[in-house]
């Protein structure tokens, strides 16, 4: 167990995993990390489960002093994660050490990532999850965001954490869509409530993130939607990505910490990589849409769930590998002495390309 103190909290560090699911019946959100495909990776990296919790940065980081040994990666944006003033960066495990110091520097891009620890961040859990929802004061570190002067502790790491340190995502297996790419949107919901004209101005329009967004929800402003007869509708459930459009014909993405049912008219849901690369975006930032289809939201799933799964065969890999290996980067063999029912044997191991 690894203990962090937190000099300086940041601008918004809370404890998030994978989300509150199973009690929207009863009016309690999801809530959960707002980049959710980074969050499994990082936890892939570490030999966590996919869902342990972490801490959600938000564009500035907090500064942890690190009291014990573990090991940490950040997964997301490249917002300046330092280690004793020493550059790591985005997508890349270090090993820690008692008397570390844990720092940002600042966004190079983005403005979102997790901080994975080996082990996790091991708040209790409220309603099978370690999510905070801040709203209601529910789950994380006592309901809200990190302030200075709180201590957290991580969990139990998997075997052979402490080789671990140097392993790097490959570019490859980061399934994040370009900045510049235009959102995919799975029309459908109550598509049939807006005018044809209404639905050709989202695709065919450019939006700007508004000032209000938050993990609620993103707000837009530019063209005007429009509806056949309104905006308002009989409350139904709110899906996560839902692009939700009330009277005034400005669009809302629905995030994390949506409400779990609303009354607007919703025109469809973004793919998960567009949910993504959302929520990396800064208010100002452009947005353009694209029409996409149920295949396409399943395909980019299935890409995420593969990420996710050749990134722990790489780290069983990585942690396998002779030290000599590791510590050059490289490939290496190694002469081992085994012994098999009273006999012994020497076998000689290689890593080949």
């Amino acid at each position: 167990m690894t203990e962090l103190k937190v000099r300086r909290a940041g601008m918004l560090t809370s404890v998030q995993d994978l989300g509150r699911w199973g009690f929207q019946l009863s009016g309690v959100p999801v809530a959960g990390a707002m980049d959710l495909p980074a969050l499994r990776i990082g936890n892939a990296m570490l030999g966590n489960p996919e869902g342990a919790a972490a801490l959600e940065v938000t564009l500035l980081g907090p500064e942890l002093e690190v009291c014990g040994g573990g090991a940490a990666v950040f997964a997301g944006a490249d917002l300046g994660f330092s280690v004793n003033g020493r550059a790591v960066g985005s997508w890349r495990v270090v090993e820690l050490k008692s008397g570390d110091v844990i720092s940002f520097t600042g966004p190079k891009n983005g403005c979102r990532g997790n901080l994975c620890f080996a082990g996790g961040v091991g708040v209790p859990l409220v309603m099978n999850s370690r999510s905070t929802y801040m709203r209601a004061k529910i789950g994380g570190f006592e309901g809200r965001a990190l302030k200075n002067g709180d201590v957290i502790t991580t969990g139990e790491p998997s075997p052979l954490w402490k080789r671990l340190d140097g392993f790097t995502l490959p570019p490859e297996l980061n399934p994040a869509l370009p900045a510049d790419a235009p959102l995919s949107l799975m029309t459908g919901l109550q598509e049939d409530l807006f005018t044809e004209e209404g639905r050709a101005t989202l695709f065919s329009s450019e939006y700007t993130i508004t000032s209000e967004s938050d993990r609620m929800g993103c707000r837009l402003d530019g063209a005007k939607i429009e509806h056949v007869k309104g905006g308002d509708i009989v409350s139904d459930g709110v899906p996560l990505g839902a692009v939700q459009i009330p009277s005034h014909g400005m669009p809302i993405v629905m995030l994390a910490d949506r409400q779990t049912t609303g009354g607007y008219t919703k025109i469809g849901v973004l793919t998960p990589l567009s949910i993504e690369a959302l929520v990396q975006k800064m208010p100002g930032s452009p947005v353009r849409f694209r029409k996409a289809s149920i295949d396409d939201g399943t395909a980019e799933q299935m890409k995420i769930a593969e990420a996710v799964r050749r990134v722990g065969e790489l780290r069983s890999t990585y942690v396998s590998r002779p030290r000599a290996a590791q510590a050059n980067g490289g490939f290496a063999s190694a002469r081992l002495r085994l012994t098999v029912n009273g006999k012994q044997y020497e076998v000689t191991c290689e890593e080949i390309k």
